[in-house]
């Protein structure tokens, strides 16, 4: 019987108990650089320091770190396994316009929404966008996750004396910077596993916290993974307090490896061409390298020769044909001289005889020959300062209340325009998005609304947490009772829009989601699973129903099998969109997944079940690598004589036993 790979609800719990501050650390540590680790699994750090001294590396003798009240309990909490459930919006899900989506909903704590998402989607997310909580004090924010530790727990756990106890306990419930960065340091470090190495992730913030997420992102990103700080302008009057009238908030963009991170350009606003040719249309822009100071013949002189231009022959445009090769009567053209510095192209040579079609020469109002470049796109790098209506956030609110027909169900909702704004730059037509603060779930409908406009087919994954809504807040009383029954009420609405807007594209557009909630289960279940191996199963109530969507008091009509398989196939590396059969073995129902594992999660399984199970195997009508079986519901003789059965198989097949 297989140990491996033990996910169940307990296991987790089990687990989780023994994480330190250090273990996402040294796991890591252990994969990368296995040969510095003893045969008993310690570090053997005077190897690893010798080995640094041997490569003339001084490991210690600069830089910084950030530090904060509550940081080893965030590096804890990175490390820790779920420990809740997902369960699947059954109703929802079926739907006509859901049941064949890509698109994900998940409502639930985003930490644990992160936890549960590493083991299928690590390495496999393209581009994260999320705006959290700014900590102004007026946006609602205090620490909330939970400390499940007793006082004795903490100061064991992290060495803590008991004023660094108090001061610790102090950030709970609370807004301070060490709570915001104790909240951030999980979710930042687990949103960076599941980008690809190619990925690029987006953070929204202000003043409040800049400073601080910016050091947190150096430190979880690494400083060589900063691309931009981009400045947006999202009130042009500016917020009237203080001593200056506010306009702005920051955008941060990091990626994972930038060398590996291709950033798009944006379409200018309005541009057109000017010229046309054979090849389509162009705009003009110098080929001379326009700072002589820096690029001169002295330091560049590869990128100093001549032209040859007639000038007997000339267009409408004044525009005429240019060459590297001297012919004939052909007038030689050389890049002008600047404060005695003799200017160079910004082509080699050998580039501008290959594209001598996109090279023009114009002679100007004061008789100089100039060598133009054809620029054919209407494209350009996207600047960190962005201005415009598009990014207004008041805007956002308008495009809310136009979706629910007039009424503010939320507060400072981010712009369309930001969003696409971003999607342009860091995504391409295939890409996964990710935004595990979701809001107002603006990020889903720039998804589709790029989408609509490109053809392209890029996929989101929404998490939010079921907040309540202010009371007396209109939210409230348009019957909206937790912000993500906004976020998803917002991507219906605007799905239907954008197909209303645009029948004869859209046709194909993906505008439906699958929505799954991450519960944590109710005390009944809690106390049940921490059950004395020794004692018989058939002391306790039915294990599987516990755990349907009401008795775990959500909607969906989720069966508690539902819930498991889902719990169970996301933690063994099955995306959502796993397809998954159903295969009946003398009466009892039984999951296959991938054509190579099975799930027994049933308390109706007996003799008959195991051997039509193993003669199915036997005779090659079924291929299966690994069964795993939920071990509550399965009397201890049941799981005996099935490992027995299988024991004498030709094929291995591994058993694993969960709780």
């Amino acid at each position: 019987m297989s140990e491996e790979n033990n996910v169940g609800l307990r296991e987790n719990q089990e687990y989780n108990a023994q994480v330190t501050a250090n273990t996402v650390f040294m796991n890591e540590l252990k994969n990368k650089l296995p040969e510095y680790f003893t045969t008993s699994g310690s570090f053997d750090l005077e190897k690893f320091q010798e080995n640094l001294k041997e490569n003339n590396i001084d490991e210690l003798s600069s830089g910084y770190q950030l530090d904060f009240i509550g940081k080893n309990l965030a590096k804890k909490q990175a490390g820790e396994r779920p420990s809740t459930v997902i369960v699947p919006d059954m109703e929802h899900n079926e739907k006509p316009e859901n049941k064949k989506s890509e698109n994900l909903f998940l409502t639930g704590d985003n930490l644990e929404v992160l936890r549960h998402l590493q083991s299928a989607y690590q390495n496999s997310i393209d581009f994260i966008y999320i705006d959290p909580p700014y900590n102004t004090g007026s946006d609602g924010f205090v620490y909330p996750d939970k400390f499940e530790y007793t006082d004795e727990q903490l100061k064991d756990n992290f060495a803590l004396t008991y004023k660094e106890l108090e001061r610790l306990k102090s950030i709970q419930g609370k807004s301070t910077h060490s709570a915001w960065l104790t909240f951030m340091y999980p979710r930042l470090y687990l949103a960076k596993k599941l980008l690809k190495d190619s990925g690029v992730i987006f953070v929204s913030i202000d003043d409040n916290e800049q400073a601080n997420l910016k050091l947190l992102m150096d430190e979880t990103f690494g400083e060589n993974g900063f691309l931009s700080e981009n400045i947006i302008i999202v009130k042009t009057e500016g917020r009237r307090y203080g001593s200056f009238a506010k306009t702005h908030e920051y955008l941060l963009t990091y990626a994972i490896q930038s060398n590996l991170t291709s950033l798009n350009e944006i379409t200018v606003d309005g541009a057109s061409f000017t010229y046309k040719d054979d090849l389509g249309g162009f705009n003009l822009t110098d080929l001379r390298n326009q700072n002589a100071g820096a690029f001169n013949s002295e330091n560049r002189p590869n990128l100093r020769y001549s032209f040859f231009v007639d000038t007997n022959n000339k267009d409408k445009n004044g525009f005429m044909e240019v060459s590297t090769q001297k012919e004939g009567n052909l007038t030689e053209v050389q890049a002008i001289t600047v404060n005695g510095n003799k200017s160079v192209w910004r082509w080699g040579k050998e580039k501008s005889t290959n594209e001598s079609k996109n090279l023009i020469a114009r002679e100007g109002s004061d008789g100089v020959i100039r060598i133009y470049q054809k620029y054919r796109k209407l494209t350009q790098t996207a600047k960190t300062l962005w201005q415009g209506t598009d990014f207004i956030s008041n805007k956002g609110t308008r495009e809310v209340q136009e979706l629910f027909d007039g009424l503010t169900v939320f507060d400072f909702p981010k712009s369309l325009g930001l969003l696409k704004r971003t999607l342009e730059i860091g995504t391409n037509e295939e890409s996964v998005v990710l935004d595990f603060f979701a809001g107002s779930a603006t990020t889903a409908d720039a998804v589709m609304q790029l989408n609509a406009e490109d053809g392209g087919k890029r996929k989101f994954i929404l998490a939010q947490l079921p907040e309540p809504t202010p009371e007396n807040s209109v939210a409230k009383k348009s019957d909206y009772a937790t912000i993500d029954q906004i976020s998803r009420e917002r991507i219906k609405r605007a799905g239907a829009k954008i197909k209303s807007e645009n029948p004869l594209t859209t046709a194909d557009l993906d505008t439906g989601f699958k929505h799954y909630r991450f519960v944590e289960p109710n005390q009944k279940v809690l106390d049940q699973i921490e059950f004395d191996a020794n004692m018989s199963l058939d002391l306790f109530d039915d294990m599987i129903s516990l755990f349907s969507s009401e008795n775990l008091s959500v909607d969906g009509k989720a069966t508690g099998f539902d819930t498991l398989l889902q719990t169970y196939l996301l933690a063994d590396n099955y995306t959502f969109e796993t397809p998954v059969m159903m295969k009946d073995f003398a009466g009892a129902n039984v999951a296959y997944v991938n054509n190579t594992r099975l799930y027994i999660i049933t308390d109706a399984w007996s003799a008959e079940n195991t051997k039509a199970l193993v003669n199915a195997i036997g005779t090659n009508e079924l291929t299966v690598q690994t069964i795993v079986v939920y071990g509550y519901t399965l009397p201890m003789e049941a799981i005996r004589e099935l490992e027995i059965a299988l024991n004498q198989l030709e094929t291995k097949v591994n058993l694993q036993i969960r709780y």
